[in-house]
């Protein structure tokens, strides 16, 4: 790189996070990169250690290049093409992908992908990537050929955005390098909370330093406008309930959350600000069980109460058994105006008064129903404004 370019890709990072950010990130382990989709050809501007000492390359070289660089001719088309849709649709994306080195040789990583948002207005700022290598199975059958010997070149067809960013320039071609690869490997557990945790360090450490100049991050679209403000008076009375629990809105897009306990933001690491806006997946990680959620999915479409045991996450990437109560909770007029989702955490050690966990949890829908109705009647659940 020449002149002011390695200035101007490392003001991607100052200008928004401080200039401390880049000596904090380099403390990190883990190996990952950070892009810029605003920039043109959507460059990496940041690479850690970790990913110069996995891929070979020198640290200076990866900046201002294209994150496919890493991407050859035996890399699997249908990783590429999710990976891109992922970044188009500005979600994030883990995908087991062979890479290659800077001197060719090809080696399976897991592949973490995930937009930092502007925490105000939703603005993509940058893409993380995180890289696990994937330990080869000691089951694998010699002999065995190669799933990819007849390998297709990613197709080069350039779409038009809707928009003036690159973000559509971040994992859409490879080249030639590499015919030779074994076959794929699958991302075991540990390797995906590996992922996970590395990619919670980055995003705390990015939060932290984004608060000084402003400009506030975080790693999900959360955004409170249009989200209705709730009464005074029913926060008041919200917040006398100890559980830990949310209220969600089904009438609004994605089933938002409108409030959170303080026990809730206890159990879960998260801040008030942090989660308001959201819907409540962004608890889920790579071991939350689909067919629960689908259960889940299923009874509040019924309007109907559910019990479940689940498998969530905390900020900082730890797991917890989560004994789920998920319920409607109607108006004064008898409709659906909120659910009502309690969460308790089965390994930790609660006082519930001499009560079984389920009718802990159940006390604090029926504390929940009591406020919403009396106050429904009286047309006080929002704020006036509203």
């Amino acid at each position: 790189m020449e002149g002011d370019e390695p200035r101007r890709l490392a003001a991607s990072l100052t200008a928004r996070y401080s200039e401390w950010v880049l000596e904090e990130l380099d403390e990190l382990q883990g190996s990952f990169l950070l892009t810029d989709p605003a920039m043109p050809g959507h460059p990496i501007v940041y690479a850690s250690r970790g990913l110069a000492s996995l891929t070979g390359y020198p640290r200076r070289d990866l900046l201002g290049r294209n994150a496919r660089l890493f991407q050859g001719a035996a890399t699997d088309r249908a990783a590429v093409s999710g990976l891109r849709e992922a970044v188009r649709a500005q979600r994030a994306h883990q995908v087991a992908i062979l890479n290659y080195r800077r001197d060719g040789a090809p080696h399976w990583v897991l592949l973490h992908l995930a937009p930092v948002f502007h925490a105000a207005d939703g603005r993509v700022l940058h893409f993380l990537a995180v890289q696990v290598p994937i330990a080869a199975s000691p089951r694998r059958r010699p002999g065995r050929p190669a799933p990819f010997a007849a390998c297709r070149e990613e197709a080069r067809g350039e779409e038009e955005l809707p928009c003036a960013s690159h973000v559509g320039e971040v994992f859409v071609d490879i080249d030639k390098r590499g015919l030779e690869a074994e076959e794929p490997r699958i991302a075991s557990g540990c390797d995906k909370e590996m992922a996970l945790s590395t990619a919670n360090s980055i995003f705390s450490t990015l939060n932290r330093y984004s608060k000084l100049t402003g400009l506030v991050v975080c790693e999900r679209r959360c955004d409170s406008v249009g989200i209705p403000a709730l009464s005074s008076s029913l926060n008041l009375s919200l917040g006398r309930i100890k559980q830990s629990f949310v209220l969600t809105d089904c009438h609004l897009p994605d089933m938002p959350i409108v409030y959170a306990s303080d026990a809730f933001l206890s159990l879960t690491g998260y801040s008030r600000e942090e989660i308001l806006g959201c819907n409540c997946r962004f608890l889920n990680g790579p071991g939350t069980s689909a067919e629960v959620l689908e259960e889940i999915n299923r009874h509040i479409c019924r309007e109907e109460a559910c019990t479940v045991h689940l498998l969530n996450y905390r900020k900082d990437g730890s797991t917890f058994r989560d004994l789920l109560h998920v319920s409607p909770i109607r108006n004064s007029s008898g409709k659906v105006a909120f659910h009502v989702w309690v969460h308790l955490d089965e390994s930790a050690k609660n006082d519930f008064s001499g009560l079984t966990p389920e009718v802990w949890q159940l006390g604090a829908v029926g504390a929940v129903r009591v406020a919403v109705r009396s106050l429904s009647a009286s047309g006080s659940l929002l704020r006036p404004s509203q």
